[in-house]
């Protein structure tokens, strides 16, 4: 059986680098419209050949993607149109606006809607590594609309990844993602642009960064390309995060600019709730 993964970045890439620890596919065929992507995806020895998309559909029993979630957008259909029985596994950080644009197509019960809860701040095929997915979470997004047989295969790589399976509805992965995943970035985005226009006029701001920065701040180095179509795709649910942190900040500003240092206080030990949830 072989494997097709469209887009050899830091999550196809590790997707290969696991598979072919297990050694769970006779081939690993990679598609990616970069010729660099190409290049260096052979060169580090993360797939086995490099094909167009159109002649690995025809090899490949599954077909992995891993690209952004604006051209998942454009391929779903496509690649959908073009199948028999094989299999599709889309590892896009959205899901409602992919689920609903192929929603009655015939072939839907061969597509499978799943998010590995895995990155860095890093891309592109020399980003891979290996045991990214290691006891991470995959979500399956609205399971029951794809063919048993179909999900089987799938849950197997999961199983291959060491990853654990969770099963959210498209609503519930898209608003939980923009809480935890999504706003993170957007945060520290805006955290880099902030420093970055300080810089400006001080210099020597960055001397004195030290690993809280450095860890607060690592996400802004994550890919324009990989995430603007995701803002794009989860808007709504972005924006309604965004404006709740906003207001937070607000009351963050309120406290400072008031000298209410006992407020300020109770505000940051509510935060420390959170240790409830992550250790």
């Amino acid at each position: 059986m072989n494997i097709a993964i469209v887009g050899i970045g830091l999550i196809g890439g590790s997707t290969a680098i696991r598979l072919k620890e297990t050694k769970s596919f006779d081939k690993i065929i990679g598609v990616d419209k970069s010729e660099s992507n190409q290049k260096k995806a052979i060169q580090l020895g993360l797939v086995d050949e490099i094909m167009t998309l159109e002649d690995a559909i025809k090899q490949a029993k599954v077909i992995v993607l891993t690209i952004p979630v604006d051209a998942i957008m454009q391929l779903a259909p496509t690649i959908l149109d073009q199948i028999d029985t094989q299999v599709i596994i889309d590892m896009g950080s959205t899901k409602i606006n992919i689920l609903q644009l192929i929603a009655d197509h015939p072939k839907r019960g061969r597509y499978i809607a799943a998010h590995p809860m895995a990155g860095t701040e890093y891309s592109g095929p020399e980003a891979a590594i290996p045991n990214l997915f290691k006891d991470k979470n995959m979500v399956y997004v609205d399971a029951f609309r794809t063919d048993e047989d179909a999900f089987d295969i799938a849950d197997a790589i999961t199983e291959q990844l060491e990853m654990k399976s969770v099963f959210m509805n498209a609503e519930e992965h898209d608003m939980h993602t923009a809480y935890v995943s999504h706003i993170s970035h957007l945060t520290s985005f805006a955290l880099a642009l902030t420093v970055l226009e300080k810089e400006k006029s001080q210099g020597r701001i960055f001397e004195l960064a030290g690993s809280g920065f450095e860890s607060t701040v690592r996400l802004a180095k994550s890919s324009p390309d990989m995430w603007t179509p995701i803002f794009k795709q989860n808007r709504s649910n972005v924006l309604e995060v965004l404006e709740e942190h906003i207001k937070q900040l607000q009351k963050l500003h309120r406290k400072l600019e008031d000298e209410d240092y006992e407020g300020l206080h109770k505000l940051i030990k509510k935060s420390n709730k959170i240790k409830r949830i992550i250790k």
